[in-house]
């Protein structure tokens, strides 16, 4: 029994020049994106990890300390109030900033008129640059003529000193990063949403649930994933925060507000060691890099 040969089985010159070159062409893309990920992103954290050993101004030769600049990094006093800080903004950022996108995504696909405009007011803060936010914020602040003050005095209550006091600095710098970033962690949250299916939330309004029991037993358990995903995504950002305590209140009061990043900035750019702020970089990419590793194995196990 005889095969009749194939149609179209061997590929022209033509056709192998123009596949040839749609792979030239791809992977020159490809080269281009490697070439800039590993100059902006694997370059300094080669670099950070080389300047951690390292005792240098960046002038003459570097001389290698060993663990010379994680014992000058630990014995600082600044140390241990700024891991403190961070933890607790890490966790009143997750009180605050990750339940109220969560909210506002919940009652954005509750309503039946204006979503766009209210999807656009929502996501406002986040076109702002960031250091126009934090200094609009800053008035607000202000304990004089503040917009935060001006209210409370409206109804009678004492103003506050709100970047000044030990005890309310932190918690201010909490709102300010919870207001710029609300935008984006609610459309992630409403896309979510809008994935459930509605004859979901029929059976549950012709089983007499309300507004909370739909939220509870169908919302949170057909969002659960994408939660857990922004939980591990948010402690990852807000323990690196910088911009609010350097804007608005360069680590004080009495280094209330003082963070790791901000620590690690003051070593490299203040006090000119640039090896101390490598050493806290390493420590503090190695933190991050528990909790990376955990959301990278989230995502593999369920696809996202």
């Amino acid at each position: 029994m005889t095969t009749m040969p194939v149609r179209g089985s061997r590929r022209t010159p033509g056709a192998v020049r123009r596949g040839l070159r749609r792979n030239l062409t791809a992977y020159g893309f490809l080269c281009g994106a490697l070439i800039c990920f590993a100059f902006f992103s694997w370059y300094p954290m080669v670099r950070e990890f080389l300047l951690s050993f390292q005792k240098t101004n960046f002038v003459g030769p570097a001389q290698w300390v060993g663990l010379d600049n994680f014992q000058t990094v630990i014995e600082d006093s600044a140390f241990g109030p700024a891991w403190v800080n961070t933890a607790m903004f890490t966790g009143m950022a997750l009180i605050v900033g990750y339940a109220v996108p969560f909210a506002a995504a919940i009652v954005l696909n509750e309503l039946r008129h204006a979503k766009a405009y209210l999807r656009f007011v929502v996501y406002l803060p986040v076109m702002l640059p960031p250091a126009v936010a934090v200094l609009l914020f800053k008035w607000f602040y202000d304990p004089g003529a503040g917009l935060f003050n001006e209210i409370l005095s409206v109804v009678h209550l004492p103003g506050l000193s709100w970047l000044d006091s030990t005890s309310t600095a932190l918690i201010s710098l909490v709102l300010v990063s919870t207001w710029m970033n609300l935008g984006t962690g609610t459309l992630i949250y409403l896309a979510a949403l809008q994935s459930i299916p509605s004859e979901l939330y029929e059976a549950a309004e012709l089983d007499g649930a309300g507004l909370f029991k739909r939220v509870w037993h169908v919302t949170i358990p057909q969002t659960k994933l994408i939660l857990l995903v922004m939980l591990l995504l948010q402690i990852v950002a807000t323990m690196q925060v910088f911009i609010e305590p350097y804007l608005l209140t360069g680590g004080g009061p009495e280094n209330a507000t003082v963070t790791v990043a901000y620590l690690m900035y003051q070593y490299a750019f203040s006090f000119g060691n640039f090896g101390g702020g490598g050493a806290l970089g390493l420590m503090l990419m190695l933190v991050l890099m528990v909790f990376s590793t955990i959301y990278l194995r989230v995502s593999r196990d369920n696809q996202i």
